[in-house]
């Protein structure tokens, strides 16, 4: 099973804290470009870095230039995440994304195209009906570079969130607490805290959060239900590249030159924004995932033990 395999591999509790700082550090590092970078347009403009909110130092470099460099920084802390499976666990990319023999990119598509479809459907059906509230912000030139950055980069930026969160964390806390309601409910509540700085959480309000975690919580199920992260992975990739190519607002984490542009200046978050989201799409994507993959036994792979194999060569394949 897909937490239970990491039994099979080195899972001593000091290796993931070890292993944890090695990610940090690996992201620290990856960071490192676009602080220099920006520190040196703050003074050429006679701007204080150290004064700026995270709106305006998004603003002090080019679009797609301040993308990519936001971008590597993940892509970077990716290499970590492998490089602490592969160097203080023995751990394949195989075992830390799923319980299967090989990876299912089936999965990873069916999920991509899923979520990518309605996503956008639901973007371009509220275009439709409000739009007053958006500008068509396309530029040829500058949207294709972006498609470059966005389908290269974006995708490990998702990647690296979710082999951290779904898999290094959750293999981790599962493995040493031998339970999957903690690793579930921890590495949810944390990857939506990890937002909380985004400047969707000023202009919305903290009631966002509940939108943030629970995506977290939603990622996490699919997980577990699914023995694997494929699913997860597809998704996740699929709602920031697409968010990234189809619409920006001044106040997203996101600036790009994408498509549209969200005018609108929202006080809080809405029925729409978190409620929706969490409440009903998210459910009907369970629901469809359980009936296309057959899912059972929910209680117990979700809330159950997290047994040692007997035999640890002998781990259920799925």
């Amino acid at each position: 099973m897909y937490i239970a395999q990491t039994f099979n591999v080195l899972h001593d509790w000091w290796r993931y804290l070890v292993g944890f700082l090695v990610i940090v550090l690996a992201v620290i590092v990856g960071q490192i470009p676009y602080t220099v970078l920006a520190i040196y347009k703050a003074i050429d403009s006679g701007s204080n870095l150290f004064e700026m909110n995270e709106t305006e130092m998004m603003s002090l470099l080019e679009p797609n230039l301040n993308l990519f460099l936001m971008l590597l920084s993940f892509a970077v802390g990716l290499v970590g995440v492998f490089f602490a499976a592969k160097v203080f666990h023995k751990q394949t990319i195989t075992q830390l994304t799923t319980a299967r023999n090989k990876i299912d990119w089936k999965r990873f598509w069916f999920a991509f195209a899923l979520w990518g479809l309605l996503s956008t459907g639901l973007t371009l059906l509220d275009f439709v009906l409000s739009p007053e509230h958006y500008e068509i912000n396309f530029q040829l030139k500058p949207f294709l570079i972006l498609c470059v950055i966005a389908i290269v980069m974006i995708p490990l930026q998702t990647s690296f969130e979710e082999y951290l969160f779904r898999g290094y964390m959750m293999q981790g806390l599962g493995v040493l607490t031998k339970t999957k309601w903690v690793p579930l409910l921890t590495t949810s509540f944390v990857f939506g805290m990890l937002h909380i700085a985004n400047p969707e959480v000023k202009q919305l309000g903290y009631i966002i959060m509940i939108y943030y975690i629970g995506t977290g919580l939603f990622l996490g199920v699919m997980t577990l239900m699914d023995e694997g992260m494929e699913l997860a992975l597809g998704f996740h990739a699929a709602n920031n590249l697409f968010t990234a190519l189809l619409v920006t607002a001044d106040w997203t984490a996101f600036q790009t030159y994408s498509v549209l542009k969200d005018t609108s200046q929202p006080t809080e978050a809405g029925f729409v924004d978190v409620f929706m989201p969490v409440f009903v799409l998210f459910p009907i994507l369970l629901l469809i995932f359980a009936k296309k993959y057959k899912w059972t036994n929910w209680r117990d792979k979700l809330f159950g033990r997290v047994e040692e194999p007997v035999n640890k060569e002998n781990i259920i394949e799925v």
